[in-house]
């Protein structure tokens, strides 16, 4: 601890010698300075904070009352001690007023002074502690506001990325902004659209932007997944969404006796509920997704020509993730919602994550992508590193042609046969495993049977091999 430091002021040169010693004998460790005048005092006070002051009242040139306001002044948590003559009541009285802790009268009580000196020390002591202490906390107050201020930014970008309908499409790339406008004009339009995309590219984000963007964002948006379809009849759907949009999810799912339905309420803009002799009118716009290409569907008999004709005015196909290179601008926009949702402080993706979140290939796209980073950014403290990607470290890794070419591929090209490669790979795996049951494999691979089916027609599979050989 750092001794106590004063300052004794007296013209009587017999006190300046006494009362050093005298405190330095009862108050060890006490570090004394004189002065013989209130200039002198102040060039010291100037120069050192002191833990208390002792001055004469009565000194030739600036007396002790003028040293005490200079005092108050300069250093007002300083306490100081006023020495007056005998008798000089009124004088001790006028000291205290003006701010003293308190008087000594000549002769001076040496057992009264250093117990007042104690006392003086203490309460400076005190008062430094506690301006420290304000100070803090003071301190930490603002550093508390700038934490708000900026959680509050943070907050703020985060609420406008999330309330933008098209957020995951908002990168500085020529290709987005063209299916940004595309679906910006198809918004403004009667027409039914047709959304083609892998699964978990967005399909249904797109269809609820439309929506949003719309006329119709007031009315109801009904989402229904064709390849669950409940036992409710197509027609109820049309009028649950009456006014707004329906949005069939993989219509491709969809049974053939059930699509010509689709179509007569598209183009006849009416329904036969079912028991019913008289059609309903139904002012709906439709909107319908699939993730395998309705045209091969089509082509396999799965899919009628007419309702795919009657779907396809206006088409958008979304790109899989892994032709996109928006991958760390997406990952991003996904750790300032989830650390909005989860009151997280995350705010940065490493450079070592964010060569695992490049190098995977993302079969699970835009959806697979958020679902990562909601999870790194519950097991990140601040910076989201490789560790927090653990699931995607090492697998499904996108595949690099080595060795020279005077024409080699584009990233487009080798992405592309990448994916199907692992795909046409993933479902030999699945119907080996399954011993042909394409049932059984729809599910192991969490798709549907008719989806499934396509792709094996799509890549040449022979289903029946893998029959034959649990039969062997």
């Amino acid at each position: 601890m750092t001794p106590a430091h004063v300052l004794i002021v007296d013209d009587d040169p017999a006190l300046l010698q006494a009362l050093p010693e005298a405190l330095r004998l009862r108050m060890g460790g006490l570090m004394v300075d004189t002065a013989d005048s209130a200039a002198g005092a102040l060039e010291q006070i100037a120069a050192r904070d002191y833990n208390a002051i002792v001055t004469d009242i009565k000194m030739p040139g600036m007396d002790g009352f003028a040293l005490l306001d200079e005092i108050r002044a300069r250093q007002p948590d300083t306490p100081t001690l006023m020495i007056t003559g005998h008798g000089e009541r009124a004088l001790a009285i006028a000291a205290l007023r003006k701010g003293a802790c308190d008087y000594v009268q000549k002769p001076i009580d040496r057992d009264y002074f250093v117990a007042s000196l104690c006392r003086a020390i203490q309460m400076n002591e005190l008062s430094r502690k506690l301006k420290q202490q304000q100070l803090t906390l003071e301190r930490r107050a603002n550093e508390l506001e700038r934490t708000v201020e900026q959680r509050t930014r943070d907050l703020q970008e985060a609420n406008k990325i999330i309330r933008s309908p098209l957020r995951w499409l908002t990168a500085p790339n020529q290709q987005l902004e063209q299916l940004v406008q595309q679906i910006g004009r198809a918004a403004d339009s009667l027409l039914p659209i047709l959304i083609e995309g892998e699964t978990g590219t967005g399909k249904e984000l797109v269809a609820r932007a439309i929506h949003q963007l719309s006329a119709r964002r007031e009315q109801p948006f009904v989402a229904i997944d064709c390849a669950a379809k409940s036992d409710t009849p197509i027609e109820e759907e049309f009028q649950l969404a009456e006014g707004g949009t329906l949005f069939l999810d993989e219509i491709v799912s969809l049974p053939l006796p059930t699509q010509p339905q689709v179509l007569g309420a598209i183009q006849e803009r009416q329904v036969l509920p079912p028991g019913s002799e008289t059609p309903v009118p139904v002012d709906v716009r439709t909107i319908a997704a699939s993730s395998v290409s309705l045209e091969l569907a089509v082509r396999a008999g799965w899919f009628r020509q007419d309702v795919y004709c009657g779907l396809n005015d206006v088409v958008i196909t979304l790109p899989p993730l892994r032709q996109r290179d928006d991958i760390l601008h997406l990952a991003k926009d996904f750790v300032a919602e989830a650390s909005m949702e989860f009151g997280r402080p995350c705010r940065e993706i490493s450079t070592s994550a964010a060569e695992v979140l490049l190098r995977h290939s993302w079969p699970g796209n835009v959806r697979e992508l958020r679902n990562v980073m909601r999870r790194a950014t519950l097991l990140a403290a601040d910076v989201i590193d490789r560790q927090h990607l653990s699931l995607l470290d090492g697998s499904r890794t996108s595949t690099r042609r080595s060795g020279p070419t005077a024409i080699g591929p584009s990233l487009k090209e080798i992405a592309e046969a990448a994916a199907e490669d692992a795909e046409r790979q993933a479902i030999r795996q699945a119907l080996q495993a399954c011993k042909g049951n394409k049932t059984e494999a729809a599910r192991r691979l969490r798709t549907d049977y008719k989806t499934l089916h396509l792709k094996i027609k799509q890549y040449g599979i022979d289903a029946e091999r893998f029959k034959k050989l649990r039969a062997s």
